[in-house]
């Protein structure tokens, strides 16, 4: 497998850069620059077209490498050169600063919609915009931008991925996703 640094991609040279192609025995100008090797990618050879469509032609990136460092490589390359860890391995600070605002059962005893007890007061809406409306915490009238809004902090705040993976928070998200599903249904029907 070549991977294969176009060098005619980078364009010509700027006149100012004029110099003469670096292929043995040619004298035209070199306009377009190639990496020297795997190792040297910041270092360039400059060559005239012709010369650059073969140098091109016969660039293979992974020679020299065995088939295992090709593999790393490649994998390396699939995650843009980032550490990665398994899902559920990593502790993740982001679940001190989550705070369900009464969406999915978890308010603090302190605030609105609990009685003298503690106990959490139900209201369950009869229509399925009315239950979307209720899993976003919003009053209508709603905006579709203001829909939008409250559906990307949701989802920011409950997505698996900031929870280590966590099935909870999984299960939070399918109820924000089919909430925001059916109010975009309703209101792309009005």
């Amino acid at each position: 497998m070549s991977r294969s640094f176009l060098a005619s991609h980078a364009g010509p040279a700027r006149n100012a850069d004029l110099r003469a192609c670096d292929h043995p025995g040619c004298a035209a100008t070199g306009e377009f620059r190639a990496p020297r090797s795997r190792a040297a990618l910041n270092q360039f050879y400059w060559f005239c077209l012709d010369h650059v469509r073969a140098y091109n032609a016969a660039w293979n990136y992974y020679a020299g490498m065995s088939m295992n460092e090709i593999e790393q490589e490649i994998r390396h390359d699939t995650v843009w050169q980032r550490p990665t860890w398994p899902f559920g391995t990593r502790l993740y600070r982001y679940a001190a600063r989550f705070r369900d605002s009464g969406l999915f059962g978890f308010e603090d005893e302190a605030e609105p919609g609990r009685d003298g007890n503690g106990a959490k007061r139900h209201h369950h809406p009869a229509s399925p915009e009315g239950r979307a409306l209720a899993v976003f915490n919003l009053e209508p009238p709603v905006s579709l931008p203001g829909l939008k809004a409250r559906y990307k902090e949701l989802v920011k705040l409950n997505h698996p991925d900031s929870h280590g993976g966590d099935k909870d928070a999984e299960e939070r998200l399918k109820v924000i996703n089919q909430a925001y599903a059916t109010l975009k249904a309703s209101y792309a029907a009005t």
